[in-house]
């Protein structure tokens, strides 16, 4: 004979799913480290304009862990202006990532959390990003001609074909 649930059973038997339900979705969204952890592993990707204008990368590839705090130094040592600069692209580890800082210059931008589209070095320098990856994964990393260089709108996001770029990677781990 089928056992009939009462009320009191019916509701006991849902919230000892949900609590199960809740642990393990918690484990899920914890991070792998201290957001805040400082201080910041220094890592630094150089832009320089190879001999045929093509944008060179150094290194091509980097290597991080999730949950370990970053500060990416962006360095662009060889532009000559506003149109023979670059624009850096990263998207999809943005997107990924809890963003806590970002530098050019003296000015110092505390993101906390928020996003961004790309930097562009349009004159000799470095910008900074402090960061911590979040979710691991094989993330495109794009530098190419700023918009306007290729007759685009100034501040377009995506791959400018009609100009100059390369891609790199940046795995997290």
């Amino acid at each position: 004979m089928p056992r009939i649930l009462t009320p009191i059973t019916l509701l006991s038997t849902l919230l000892f799913a949900t609590a199960i339900l809740t642990n393990t979705n918690t484990a899920r969204a914890e991070s792998r480290g201290n957001l805040a952890k400082y201080p910041p592993i220094r890592t630094e990707l150089t832009v320089t304009t190879a001999k045929d204008g093509m944008p060179k990368l150094a290194p091509r590839d980097i290597r991080l862990f999730s949950g370990r705090y970053y500060r990416l130094k962006i360095n662009c040592p060889d532009v000559q202006g506003d149109l023979s600069g670059w624009r850096v692209e990263m998207p999809e580890l943005l997107n990924n990532s809890h963003l806590r800082l970002v530098t050019v210059g003296d000015i110092e931008v505390h993101l906390q959390g928020l996003s961004f589209n790309a930097i562009e070095c349009d004159e000799i320098g470095a910008a900074y990003v402090s960061f911590v990856p979040i979710k691991p994964g094989n993330y495109p990393l794009y530098v190419g001609n700023v918009p306007l260089a290729v007759g685009r709108p100034i501040g377009e996001s995506g791959v400018q074909v009609k100009g100059k770029f390369v891609f790199g990677r940046i795995l997290v781990e």
